[in-house]
């Protein structure tokens, strides 16, 4: 038994530094949106679980002092700490999706309803049957078992109801992505807890899932830093690089290779009389126009945000009478996105493009093609008073 103890206690300690690790580096960062620093709650949260299961386990192998008391204490200590799991996963995706409201007193009042009077009850219990949670052989009844896990499922519950209901409404497929993304990610945390419980109790399942999944979960959140814009979810300018660094990316058997840039015309305009917050909202509608128009065509894109107000797009027709329609698609897709919006402006897009010639072409020089079409492209608007306008 004491065998059983330090296995499973050693893993809960790996656990603990594994997660500790990710913690100090989030601590370290220069990051600390609301967003993350709900996410290093849940860090925290976890780590404070698995401590309380090492000792758990030595309750459960008789290392520890075995009786009414300290079982049903363990076990509690588990039910709080993994509430919290769920609980600030929950308040996590709140920051996440910008719920409004989210950090006033009252609607955090109104979260913990379920875990209190659960704690309470629990409590009650404890003090008028303890049978009724551990039988003679001082082992859990199943409906401590039920107890145990009624709350934390209430919370995982509201979680994926919402991110669905997000999803459903949403049109951005990256977008829709990241709600179905962060609502199932608790599902998956519970399921290793429901298998450890339900097969094989005296293995750390648990542990060994929160810890992988929580590792990929990070691992990719590190890779969306890197590669994202923040702002519009797209492709970032670093990105760019390594895309374009891969041989192969930039030609395609059978396909000719177009380099656009874009930009707002007039942006400045926007952010002078709407305020740089609009100026902002501006680059989200150009960013899902830019994406609806890829999704409406079946060839290879590559589109990403390349600084301020500038957009790029690698396309890969096989005739150049596409690229007008590309052009003429974006154009439509960003009129039509700021009327649904109704905002108080009509975005125009200076575009430029330019083909990738022969081997001795380079993307570079492509780019700075396409680039100084854009400005013609732009004056072209201004004369012909095709530029942005602000009501």
């Amino acid at each position: 038994m004491s065998e059983y103890f330090i296995y499973y206690a050693s893993s809960n300690v790996l656990g603990i530094i594994i997660f500790g690790i990710m913690l100090t580096h989030d601590r370290l960062s220069i990051d600390r949106q609301e967003k993350q620093l709900k996410y290093d709650h849940a860090l925290i949260a976890f780590m404070g679980y698995f401590l309380s299961d090492a000792i758990w386990s030595g309750v459960d192998s008789g290392v520890f002092p075995v009786n009414t008391f300290t079982v049903i204490a363990t076990n509690v200590s588990n039910f709080v700490l993994m509430t919290a799991i769920i609980y600030t996963w929950l308040r996590y995706v709140m920051a996440v999706e910008q719920i409004e409201n989210r950090n006033k007193l009252s609607t955090r009042i109104w979260l913990s309803v379920p875990f209190a009077v659960s704690l309470i009850a629990l409590i009650l219990v404890f003090l008028v049957s303890p049978r009724l949670l551990v039988d003679e052989n001082l082992k859990n009844t199943r409906f401590f078992d039920f107890f145990l896990i009624f709350v934390p499922y209430i919370y995982l519950a509201a979680i994926i109801i919402y991110t669905i209901k997000k999803a459903r409404s949403e049109e951005n497929a990256i977008h829709k992505k990241r709600h179905l993304y962060v609502g199932f990610f608790p599902l998956m945390v519970v399921a290793g807890g429901l298998m450890q419980m339900l097969l094989m109790p005296t293995l750390p399942i648990f542990c060994f899932s929160c810890t992988i999944l929580m590792l990929i979960f990070f691992v990719k959140s590190m890779d969306g830093q890197i590669s994202t814009d923040p702002l519009t979810r797209l492709n970032n300018r670093g990105q760019l690089a390594r895309y374009v660094a891969q041989s192969g990316n930039l030609r395609m058997e059978g396909r000719r290779t177009f380099v656009l840039m874009m930009d707002v015309n007039d942006f400045k305009k926007i952010n002078d009389i709407y305020g740089h917050a609009e100026g902002d909202q501006a680059l989200v509608i150009l960013a899902q126009a830019l994406v609806q128009t890829v999704k409406g065509y079946n060839m290879p894109m590559f589109l990403g945000r390349y600084g301020g107000d500038e957009f790029i797009m690698i396309a890969y027709p096989v005739r150049e009478e596409e690229m007008q329609k590309i052009v003429t698609d974006i154009r439509e897709n960003v009129k039509d996105r700021c009327e649904r919006n109704q905002k108080a402006y009509l975005i125009s897009v200076g575009i430029g493009y330019d083909e990738l010639l022969g081997e001795q072409d380079t993307f570079q020089k492509c780019m700075m093609r396409a680039d100084s079409k854009l400005y013609l492209d732009k004056e072209y608007c201004k004369i012909n008073g095709k530029s942005t306008i602000c009501n």
